[in-house]
């Protein structure tokens, strides 16, 4: 009992601990800075290769955790792995994958970045996060209306 106690009391500083580190992290690699990611983006012009650090750094990093992942019952700091149910490639994904990448494309800033821009000073993050919590509360209320409609129509 005080295992399950201790270890949910430890999720907090835990999450924000990781967050501060992704931050710092996002901040040292330059992915806070809106046109260093439009540079990198932009194979056509002043093409500016430097994020291809993060993502060789990050895809290894990622991939042992995926392992680590698999291999465990559950977390150190949680009861389980909260891990999606979803296994498929359907026109949801693909119409959200489309939207990012026009989106980032855009603005140069993803969500972890722009948060953390926020943090750095970034006038255009204070233009920016809002309008994307806007955009997922949005669809969040779109995915309720949905799930309503599919409730009241079956037999």
């Amino acid at each position: 009992m005080f295992a399950r106690f201790a270890r949910h009391r430890m999720r907090s500083p835990v999450a924000l601990f990781a967050g501060i580190v992704f931050g710092l992290g996002l901040g040292v690699a330059g992915m806070v800075d809106p046109l260093k990611v439009l540079a990198f983006l932009d194979v056509a012009g002043d093409w500016d290769p430097g994020l291809l650090l993060v993502l060789g750094v990050a895809v290894p990093i990622a991939a042992i955790g995926q392992r680590m992942t698999r291999r465990k019952q559950a977390p150190c700091f949680d009861d389980r792995f909260h891990l999606t149910a979803h296994q498929g490639l359907d026109a949801p994904l693909w119409v959200g994958s489309v939207l990012f990448g026009i989106g980032w494309g855009l603005a140069g800033y993803c969500p972890g970045p722009a948060i953390a821009s926020l943090a750095y000073g970034n006038a255009e993050a204070l233009w920016f996060v809002p309008a994307m919590l806007a955009g997922a509360g949005l669809h969040r209320w779109w995915q309720r209306v949905r799930s309503g409609r599919a409730a009241t129509s079956t037999p």
